[in-house]
């Protein structure tokens, strides 16, 4: 199994990346598995206290459930994959059953941020984009597909993403096999990835 890694800021163009490796790969070789879907489980809060976590702090993720899954897919057996709800700030009863496959893609901006789970990662794929072009994906997101409001957004934007971004995404490019500008459509780039792929295929 080959795990590659694509990390990147809030708003980068992880997913669109994402989307452009695996377009050319049949869909049984590829697994793809979301940093979002490991957020702890905070059912002893109340909704108005999740709502204050700081979801771009590394202690928000399980990482120890995410390498332990990783592990796991590695050896050939199948996982229970957590489901998170943004609309909720919580995770789940739900479960997703993932199986092994001969590409795993991890996404996530804090995926580079643990030294233990960059050590399961193969290839490191940074996404880049500048602040503005982040911001402006960020506030269709949020407030188009998680029912935000542009004032809660703007709001935790300059509270936590930002200052989260610069002290534990931003420095984690150094550990990056390849970085992707992403401020407009990358073909060079993203080939160069699939190009990898196939041939470790």
């Amino acid at each position: 199994m080959l795990i590659i890694g694509i990390a990147g800021g809030t708003g980068s163009g992880k997913t669109t990346v994402v989307n452009q490796i695996i377009n050319e790969l049949p869909n049984e070789d590829v697994t793809v598995i979301s940093q979002d879907s490991y957020y702890k489980a905070t059912y002893n809060l109340r909704y108005e206290e999740r709502t204050k976590i700081n979801f771009d702090h590394p202690r928000a993720i399980d990482f120890k459930l995410l390498e332990q899954h990783l592990k796991e897919l590695k050896q050939g057996n199948t996982i229970e994959q957590p489901v998170y709800s943004f609309a909720a700030h919580n995770r789940t009863k739900d479960t997703v059953k993932t199986h092994p496959s001969k590409v795993l893609i991890v996404e996530g901006i804090l995926i580079f941020s643990k030294e233990k789970l960059r050590d399961l990662l193969d290839i490191k794929v940074f996404v880049h984009a500048d602040s503005d072009e982040r911001l402006i994906r960020r506030l269709r997101r949020d407030i188009q597909d998680r029912g935000r409001d542009m004032n809660e957004v703007l709001k935790r934007y300059q509270e936590t993403l930002k200052p989260m971004h610069e002290q534990f995404i931003e420095p984690m490019k150094e550990y990056a096999d390849i970085i992707i500008p992403n401020n407009k459509y990358n073909t060079v780039a993203v080939d160069i990835v699939r190009t990898i792929i196939t041939e470790k295929l």
